[in-house]
């Protein structure tokens, strides 16, 4: 035997079999902590959702699926200095849940903050006095879809109350509480609250139906679609569960040729 050789003692089957304990215990832990912490990220830093309606075309189509930061946006906290964090800027694209419905999720455009003037002319918006040049902002016009056309409600709002069309459309709650927050003939933002509009404006139910957001009720913002998928506009009221199976077959069938490859990782703004 050399002098550089060592000899080393056979493990007993207990040592063995100790060490399989120990390696099982020890994956088993890990994959705990690998699924606490992605839960962690997926509950409180990041989550996904589904665009089911038009209202933001064309920023967003049906069937985008969109990464949300939750951090960015959410009242500042002093346990996390090191994170992130600001105040809700005109233009910000917000997921929020919609007020009065606690469990509906919505995704629209920030128009207006606290202490702004705003006021639509023929689907203008003008703030605190200035028209906004908004060229991804869906205008009143002249052609085949009835729902396109000049809507004086809706286009010159908040000059001219709800009409026939609008009247069911248009919460109670904020019939009765939108004159108080008019001035001037336009419409001022209150403290703790944002006006939000979708860009497709002749195709959205948005805050000149419903009202402000409150500032609470802001989850986040989107921050790019992660997956699209050709959906059909009337998906979103097939909610039986024969409907469900059905579309996630549809899904499964035509997942390469009707996915948009182009939006993937397409970044919004």
């Amino acid at each position: 035997m050399s002098s550089n050789e060592v000899v080393l003692p056979e493990a007993t089957e207990q040592e063995v079999e100790t060490a399989q304990q120990e390696t099982a215990l020890e994956s088993l832990a890990s994959i705990c902590t690998v699924l606490a912490i992605g839960l962690f990220v997926m509950t409180f830093v990041f989550q996904n959702f589904e665009i089911p309606s038009a209202s933001m075309v064309k920023t967003l189509l049906i069937g985008d699926h969109v990464l949300v930061d939750r951090i960015a946006l959410a009242p500042k906290t002093s346990w996390a200095p090191f994170v992130y964090q600001r105040d809700i800027r005109r233009g910000d694209i917000i997921v929020f849940l919609k007020p009065g419905e606690p469990d509906l999720f919505l995704v629209k455009r920030t128009i207006g903050i606290p202490g702004d003037k705003l006021h639509l002319r023929n689907g203008i918006v003008y703030l605190n006095g200035v028209a906004q040049n908004e060229p991804q902002a869906g205008m009143p016009a002249f052609d085949e879809n009835p729902q396109h056309a000049f809507q004086p409600y809706r286009d010159d709002f908040p000059g001219v109350p709800p009409g026939p069309n609008e009247e069911g459309q248009v919460t109670a709650s904020w019939a009765t509480e939108l004159p108080a927050h008019i001035v001037d003939g336009d419409l001022v933002v209150p403290p703790g609250k944002v006006f939000a509009m979708g860009d497709n404006r002749t195709e959205s139910l948005d805050g000149r139906y419903w009202g402000f957001v409150p500032r609470e009720n802001i989850v986040g913002r989107p921050l790019f679609v992660y997956w699209s998928f050709q959906t059909p506009a009337d998906q979103i009221n097939k909610q039986s569960m024969s409907e469900r199976i059905g579309f996630m077959v549809h899904i499964l069938i035509h997942v390469f040729d009707q996915t948009r490859w182009s939006r993937t990782l397409h970044r919004i703004v």
